[in-house]
């Protein structure tokens, strides 16, 4: 895979002694949780943890973090590999808000946060695809809830990350062991996962001097690897 996506989109030479313009004054990083099982796909798979850092690119410091979890309505009952993989426990999701209150607080907190105030002035940035590709979409026609256009555009960090090393990353835990970085927390818990994103962007800025900008929308992805984005086993 690596060798291939290398040939159709090849390393950009960066000049490391110039500091690059960033598009972006904040890079929302994302990363959500969803019902899951280990032998199939759950139909409909649903949101059951969304945490998102606002990191600022001034500083490359978190400015604020939006945290919460979800009850799922049509599966309620978590599996046990759920449960194994992500931490989450049945009682952790059993008094929580459905999926429209918890979309609705976040979106709140985007509108408190003056993240999309101005235009271009802040891009989510997801793991892979699968988040806003796939998973958003899905629960947003679940709940009957209009797609938010700030939503519909991303930057996908395993493209991004190839582009400045020239190496197509498998998953989290990759990226984390070609940049030497320690594993914060536990692979599969949302708000863990956002904060070891967090040390992979800084780790590219400071070394690599990359540039964060869109990847991925509905209608496109950068790398073509959609139907790849399926499971979040594969992260």
């Amino acid at each position: 895979m690596a060798h291939r996506v290398l040939r159709r989109y090849p390393r950009t030479i960066v000049n490391r002694s110039q500091e690059v313009a960033q598009k972006f004054e904040y890079l929302l990083v994302m990363d959500f949780e969803a019902t899951c099982d280990r032998q199939t796909i759950l139909k409909p798979q649903e949101i059951i943890e969304l945490p998102c850092v606002a990191l600022s690119t001034s500083d490359w410091k978190m400015k604020d973090t939006f945290h919460a979890y979800v009850k799922p309505k049509i599966h309620p009952r978590l599996t046990p590999f759920c449960t194994e993989l992500t931490g989450i426990m049945q009682e952790t999701v059993d008094n929580q808000p459905c999926f429209a209150d918890v979309f609705s607080r976040f979106r709140e907190w985007l509108i408190e946060g003056g993240y999309f105030d101005e235009s271009d002035k802040s891009s989510f940035i997801t793991c892979g695809n699968w988040d806003l590709k796939s998973m958003l979409p899905s629960q947003c026609d679940l709940d009957n809830i209009t797609l938010p256009d700030e939503f519909k555009q991303w930057i996908e960090l395993k493209h991004t990350f190839c582009d400045s090393t020239g190496y197509y990353p498998r998953n989290l835990k990759d990226m984390l062991a070609r940049l030497d970085l320690p594993l914060q927390g536990r692979l599969h818990s949302g708000i863990d996962d956002v904060k070891n994103m967090v040390s992979i962007i800084q780790a590219l800025k400071e070394k690599h001097n990359t540039q964060f900008k869109f990847t991925s929308s509905l209608k496109y992805s950068a790398l073509g690897l959609n139907n790849h984005e399926r499971s979040r086993v594969t992260r």
